[in-house]
């Protein structure tokens, strides 16, 4: 992979050791499902043993108390949930805290909820949340804590993040 580049996150959704074995170290797996009603915790157990077997860090999207209890790497807070009840649990101190946003509102709820990473979207997508280069860093100079591109990243639009200042990347397809 390239030399510039520092930590990668890849979304998964469902369990597919294909995708998962072709990761590298640096790489961090974050595990997000928003359509069951029910939580199936041997399904999330089963990837989180899969990865710390492939010796890759596991984060458990919007599910605080259940990523502690199962003993995750970390959680993800999606720019959906503005909660703070998190704050109250007792955390392990290598148990980290992500948080996802689109706009100056959204970053300044992430630092009330102190993640140590900020997922700032879409940097490349033409979606609803697009920003485009010149309002990601505008957006990214707003906050101290340390941003995360997320959107749309390809192997052909990589070399942007490394203008960016921004060696960190997040995305879905760009792993498959």
């Amino acid at each position: 992979m390239h030399s510039y580049l520092n930590t990668k996150y890849y979304f998964i959704s469902k369990f597919d050791t294909k995708n998962i074995d072709k990761l590298d170290k640096q790489t961090v797996v974050i595990y997000r499902n928003y359509s069951p009603e029910i939580i199936e915790e041997n399904v999330i157990l089963k990837i989180k043993n899969y990865c710390k077997k492939k010796g890759l860090k596991i984060i458990l999207s919007n599910n605080v108390k259940l990523a502690i209890k199962l003993k995750f790497d970390g959680a993800y807070i999606p720019s959906f949930n503005k909660s703070f009840k998190h704050l109250s649990y007792n955390f392990k101190n290598n148990f980290k805290i992500y948080g996802s946003a689109h706009n100056i509102k959204e970053i300044k709820i992430k630092e009330l909820q102190k993640v140590q990473r900020i997922f700032l979207s879409s940097l490349f997508k033409k979606n609803k949340n697009y920003l485009g280069i010149n309002k990601f860093k505008l957006l990214s100079k707003l906050t101290k804590i340390k941003i995360v591109v997320l959107g749309g990243v390809s192997q052909e639009n990589l070399k942007n993040i490394q203008i960016l200042n921004n060696p960190e990347f997040a995305g879905i397809s760009f792993f498959e």
